[in-house]
């Protein structure tokens, strides 16, 4: 890797979605995959489908070219490491529930907060439910994936906080920012520092506000990595299971 897992992650911006929902879509027919199909050192825990999440689906799937970046991804961990997905593509039913019960969470908590800042709150854990060919939820295109790593025996390793916890402290580079860490909190900075850098290099871009999310070929990905346009739009499941079954 071109950085070592003792170099600090560089804080960024979070996303202006009015941007990101701007910048034009190519369109891509690459199918989806299941996840199910990788080797290891890849393992998949669909956590909303072990959560009865409504609408969710018991299998991590993403497009062909993530996929196979993924693979990759986890060829280059040592040998004590393993990359575990959380979650990849994520159907439109799914991203309304998370969306709503964060906001219904945050509303309880911080009444005071007017409509604007509490989408402002809601949308820096979970993106607004969309399947507009044009701006997409990043999950809904099968480009954005929920990671994790595990030690050799499958177990997660400690990354500071748990998925999905809306915290500050989830924040990508949260822990660099801690001026005298405790051994805990300095294992779980490396572990963050690790993930990142085993997914940059294979051109995965992150999203600041959560160590777990990670992006390729979507819009988030595009404004990230600064590039003109993405590649995924809104994939649907059904389409593609269906020409799988027409290619056997």
């Amino acid at each position: 890797m071109n950085r070592s897992p003792s170099s600090p992650i560089d804080r960024h911006p979070d996303p202006d979605w009015s941007v990101v929902s701007r910048i034009p879509i190519t369109g891509s027919d690459e199918p989806l995959v299941p996840l199910s199909l990788a080797p290891s050192p890849i393992r998949i825990f669909p956590v909303y489908a072990k959560q009865d999440i409504p609408g969710a689906v018991n299998e991590c799937y993403v497009r062909e070219g993530v996929y196979r970046r993924l693979l990759k991804v986890a060829r280059t961990l040592p040998a004590e490491y393993g990359l575990v997905v959380l979650d990849g593509w994520r159907p439109w039913r799914v991203q309304q529930y998370l969306f709503d019960t964060l906001q219904e969470a945050i509303h309880s908590h911080h009444p005071e907060l007017g409509d604007e800042a509490l989408l402002e709150r809601t949308r820096e854990f979970v993106s607004v439910p969309s399947r507009e060919a044009s701006s997409p939820s990043p999950h809904l295109t099968g480009g954005a994936v929920d990671v994790t790593l595990s030690d050799a025996d499958g177990l997660p390793m400690d990354m500071g906080t748990l998925f999905d916890e809306a915290v500050p402290v989830s924040h990508t580079a949260a822990l660099e920012e801690i001026s005298r860490p405790d051994a805990r909190q300095r294992q779980a900075r490396d572990n963050r520092r690790r993930l990142f850098d085993a997914m940059r290099e294979q051109g995965f871009t992150n999203l600041p506000s959560e160590w777990w999310h990670y992006d390729m070929g979507d819009q988030l990905w595009a404004h990230y990595s600064r590039h003109a346009q993405a590649l995924y739009g809104p994939a649907e499941l059904e389409t593609i299971e269906s020409r799988w079954r027409r290619q056997l």
